[in-house]
């Protein structure tokens, strides 16, 4: 399978439905986390997968998306690995070019913070792009030897989070405060609250990983 031929995959974990736009669908495989699946059937999707130990989901919702043909992954409600973990492992199983997660977390940190280290861990470093929307703000991991453009509006901000490590050779063009081939030690805060100079930007690395965030409008 080439590059262009690999698939590009859509995880839902949760949220209102309205947390699916057209932009997020389009030619994706559809996997839906546990009560992710009540926002897919909402915006009016079937998804290929329903993964979790399906604890929050209506057994109405189940039973709709099973009669439509999808898989339905049933774990024990003691398990070891969060829904969302559960649905990024089958979507890894699926070789992918891109995957994007959607969640509502509903103000848990621990599970926004749980879901980035998790996004950035070494077990998905073969898909070449990994990005979340975790309620309204944007996530994207940029791993070495890679480079994230951006685009905005003037002020939007933007954050550099190294994780696992260091980040080394950390290098942006178009934000307020420039970093040229620098290095983001692990829990340093130097890359975060930056901000878009225009309307095009770009972060560059050249080892490690670092999370590219950007939070809600309404932190603008």
């Amino acid at each position: 399978m080439t590059t262009d031929e690999r698939l590009d995959v859509l995880v839902v974990a949760g949220g209102p439905p309205a947390v699916i736009r057209a932009a997020d669908v389009a030619g994706r495989f559809v996997i839906a986390a546990d009560s992710g699946l009540r926002a897919v059937l909402a915006a009016g999707l079937v998804p290929d997968v329903v993964v979790g130990d399906l604890d929050s989901v209506d057994p109405a919702d189940l039973a709709a998306a099973d009669a439509a043909g999808a898989r339905i992954d049933r774990h024990p409600a003691e398990k070891d690995a969060t829904d969302l973990e559960l649905a990024l492992d089958v979507a890894a199983s699926l070789d992918p070019r891109r995957v994007r997660v959607l969640a509502g977390l509903g103000g848990r940190a621990d599970h926004a913070l749980a879901g980035a280290l998790l996004l950035a861990g070494p077990r998905f470093a073969t898909i070449d792009v990994l990005e979340a929307r975790f309620d309204d703000a944007e996530v994207a991991v940029l791993r070495g030897g890679g480079r994230i453009a951006l685009t905005g509006a003037v002020g939007d901000l933007v954050s550099l989070v190294p994780v696992h490590g260091a980040a080394a050779g950390v290098t942006t063009a178009g934000l307020r405060y420039p970093l040229r081939h620098e290095t983001l030690a692990a829990g340093t805060t130097r890359g975060v609250s930056n901000e878009l100079a225009g309307t095009d930007a770009a972060v560059s690395l050249a080892a490690g990983t670092l999370l590219v965030i950007r939070p809600g409008t309404e932190h603008r």
